[in-house]
């Protein structure tokens, strides 16, 4: 018996639609209800660490194995394989090197490798534009999108999908060039949208219905006094908000409890390893809402906490449906396996 395998560089991924963020919403919203319904395998993740510390990893780096099964329309195992280079811009390389293998779950062989780079980076901001659909108040106008590197081009483009009112954007970085950088391209892409550098992290809050954080913060930056009624406060990454934002929020939300306490590096996480909160504080898993189990928002009063980790089942899905199509159109390169 032969088998063959597939390899898909970047450009075949391109070319078989990895970029398009509306399926990408579509993916992650898949795997969240698949999740809560129990058609995954979802192991979490395994980390290599160069150095003890943490200023040791942001120097060093590490590399993230993350396997798993997605059901459903996918019917695939595989494996995300992330290696973080913290000093890569030195010679010229990128941060994130992202590969995803894709495995038949009946033989166990694999059938595909992908560059998972762009995954990466759309599925993240796909499970933003969920959130945003999902717990923003209706009509919502103003959003800040703190960090203007890699994933705020992705957060910005999946919000514009899930909430099409949006027509002012404040753009909150600690390097002006950056912020002034990302604005130019907003103009450009976006000529519709009113981009404003916002001089401080407090302004851009206190006239946002969506705050956005996608950053490396380890302090918090966003005060929970800021927030006004109706915000939605995302914290996409690390320690970027207050606990006062958490304590102030009708409804606290997160995508996977279980992963975001093991991560133990945002805000909800730390409050309760210190006791200020208990898992039954946390209002729902985005999958619960989802499937009907319980509400997103209920009103444009609410302000609410949103906070996600992500999975590399996500990777896995958009992987898959690239896998699929390109073995319709004839993409990638098709290699003998095992003969």
């Amino acid at each position: 018996m032969n088998a063959n395998l597939l390899f898909m560089n970047n450009k075949a991924m391109e070319e078989t639609g990895v970029l398009n963020m509306r399926a990408a919403i579509d993916d992650v919203k898949n795997v969240y209800m698949l999740d809560h319904k129990g058609d995954v395998i979802n192991p979490g993740k395994c980390v290599l660490r160069w150095g003890k510390t943490v200023d040791d990893e942001n120097m060093l780096g590490r590399i993230n194995a993350m396997p798993g099964y997605v059901g459903g329309e996918y019917g695939l195992a595989g494996i995300k394989w992330i290696g973080s280079g913290p000093q890569n811009y030195k010679k010229g390389l990128p941060r994130a090197s992202v590969t995803v293998i894709l495995n038949d779950p009946d033989t166990k062989l694999p059938v595909a490798v992908c560059d998972g780079t762009e995954i990466s980076t759309m599925r993240t901001g796909a499970s933003g534009g969920v959130a945003i659909e999902l717990l923003a108040k209706s009509g919502a106008r103003v959003m800040t999108i703190c960090g203007a590197g890699a994933q705020a081009p992705k957060q910005l483009e999946a919000a514009l999908i899930s909430k099409p009112t949006i027509d002012t954007l404040y753009i909150y970085d600690i390097i002006p060039e950056n912020a002034e950088r990302f604005k130019k391209k907003v103009n450009e892409t976006y000529p519709a949208i009113n981009a404003i550098v916002a001089k401080t992290a407090e302004e851009a809050t206190r006239n946002s219905d969506i705050i956005d954080c996608v950053t490396l913060a380890s302090e918090p930056f966003i005060k929970g006094e800021w927030l006004r009624p109706g915000a939605l406060v995302m914290n996409m990454a690390d320690y970027e908000v207050d606990r006062e934002c958490v304590r102030r929020s009708s409804k606290i939300v997160v995508d996977y409890w279980e992963n975001v306490k093991h991560r133990m590096i945002s805000t909800v996480a730390l409050m309760w390893r210190d006791g200020e909160i208990k898992d039954s504080d946390i209002h729902a898993e985005t999958g619960e809402i989802l499937c009907g189990k319980k509400h997103g928002r209920e009103n444009d009063d609410e302000i609410i906490y949103f906070n996600a980790v992500g999975a590399g089942i996500m990777d896995i899905a958009v992987a898959t449906r690239c896998f699929r199509e390109a073995q319709k159109i004839g993409k990638g390169i098709s290699l003998p396996y095992w003969e």
